[in-house]
């Protein structure tokens, strides 16, 4: 008679699966090294990039703002000047008759200036300031990936990854020799 076969249930590891464990396990590794050193740039970046574009855009906001406070001072100086020039300057009419007197005539000096020179100070400083060339920025700043590259090397970066993409796409789907 026919004995019946007792099963086995104790299965052997096959030895192909210890050589796809190491590479599993470096390609683990792998990606953890990845993430650790990306940690490790972020943290650079934090504790050293950052405090200093800071204290760069601090300095640049302080000088614009002294800039513009200059500008300022010198528009409304200009606009102060301008409101109070007179349109027209007053002239000297002689008044005086010479009659000859026996007595000479005594003439006090004051210390007040002159009139007409401070007009002339005035129309002097209102003139200069129309001349006085004030900067002013109408450009825009040069920031982002295409001021540095450019529209055609984008383009080339484009093309480039599509090629990438479709050359991994083929190399997964040959077959591989084992």
């Amino acid at each position: 008679m026919l004995e019946p076969e007792e099963p086995n249930f104790e299965e052997e590891p096959a030895p192909e699966e210890s050589g796809n464990n190491r590479t599993f396990i470096f390609a683990m590794g792998g990606m953890a090294l990845l993430v650790l050193l990306t940690l490790a740039c972020i943290a650079g970046y934090v504790f050293l990039v950052a405090p200093r574009m800071n204290e760069q855009r601090a300095s640049v906001e302080a000088t614009t703002r002294a800039n513009n406070a200059t500008i300022e001072a010198g528009l409304t100086g200009t606009a102060v000047v301008m409101a109070y020039t007179p349109t027209s300057l007053p002239t000297a009419t002689p008044t005086e008759t010479l009659v000859p007197s026996p007595t000479p005539v005594v003439v006090q000096e004051t210390n007040t200036p002159d009139a007409t020179a401070t007009i002339a100070v005035a129309l002097t400083d209102a003139a200069k300031a129309q001349f006085t060339i004030i900067p002013t920025s109408t450009a825009l700043a040069p920031t982002g990936i295409a001021d540095d590259i450019g529209l055609p090397g984008l383009a080339v970066m484009a093309i480039a990854f599509v090629i990438v993409i479709l050359l991994a796409r083929r190399m997964r789907a040959a077959p591989t020799a084992r």
